[in-house]
């Protein structure tokens, strides 16, 4: 499944980036994705799920 490269910050609005590297099988449901803002440097750490 395809992961966005970079989400919104809910708390500034800013673009936040992908850190996560994807695994060889690629990224599967229930994996815990990470992104940092590069606004205000906050870090999301967000369950993939098929939504």
């Amino acid at each position: 499944m395809e992961v966005p490269d970079q989400i919104i910050c809910v708390d500034c609005g800013g673009d936040c980036f992908l850190l996560s590297y994807p695994p060889e099988e690629g990224f599967q449901p229930g994996d815990i994705i990470a992104f940092r803002c590069r606004d205000c440097l906050d870090r999301w750490d967000i369950e993939f799920n098929d939504d």
